[in-house]
């Protein structure tokens, strides 16, 4: 996820460009075919509005507009939320499964020292699965380590051999 924060337009364009396999991306037109075509109730969204929001000249939509374009282009609705929060497509998709959401609210409260040694587990038992360290790519994906606080012995040890040193 990039510091800088993504607008509905620059996400919605994205997501039209084409993933999920698809050959071709969207056109407002062809998105807008794929909402009539959802199944139940949602709202209509013409090709027009679609462009409009595309291209930022409509940076306000209704959630319910949001709702039938994420459920059309198959993605988490949290993800066209204009907030750098909602930047991460890949994390979004995981949390939309019941039991990443698990693994969250175990991990919750734990000190830092020990969610690194959970994530080196994570990332060992990956690997012997034979799959990516990390799903994400390199360029968006977090350190793998987290900074350790030194506890306090440690701390007096480093600035006496840093003294020591000079």
């Amino acid at each position: 996820m990039s510091n800088s924060r993504l607008s509905i337009a620059d996400k919605l364009k994205a997501l039209m460009g084409g993933r999920r396999g698809r050959a071709r991306g969207h056109t407002s037109r062809s998105l807008s075919k794929s909402v009539d075509a959802l199944p139940g109730d949602h709202p209509s969204v013409s090709f027009a509005a679609i462009a409009k929001i595309a291209n930022g000249s409509q940076d306000n939509p209704t959630v319910g507009t949001l709702l039938a374009l994420c459920e059309a282009l198959g993605v988490p609705p949290a993800h066209l939320l204009p907030h750098g929060a909602y930047d991460d497509l890949e994390a979004l998709e995981a949390f939309e499964d019941p039991l990443a959401r698990h693994v969250l609210v175990l991990l919750s409260g734990l000190p830092h020292s020990e969610l690194a040694g959970v994530i080196t587990d994570l990332e060992r038992r990956r690997a012997h699965l034979g799959l990516d360290p990390d799903p994400r790519s390199a360029a968006e994906a977090p350190p793998s380590k987290l900074r350790r606080r030194r506890s306090t012995d440690e701390a007096a040890r480093y600035a006496a051999d840093s003294l020591e040193g000079l």
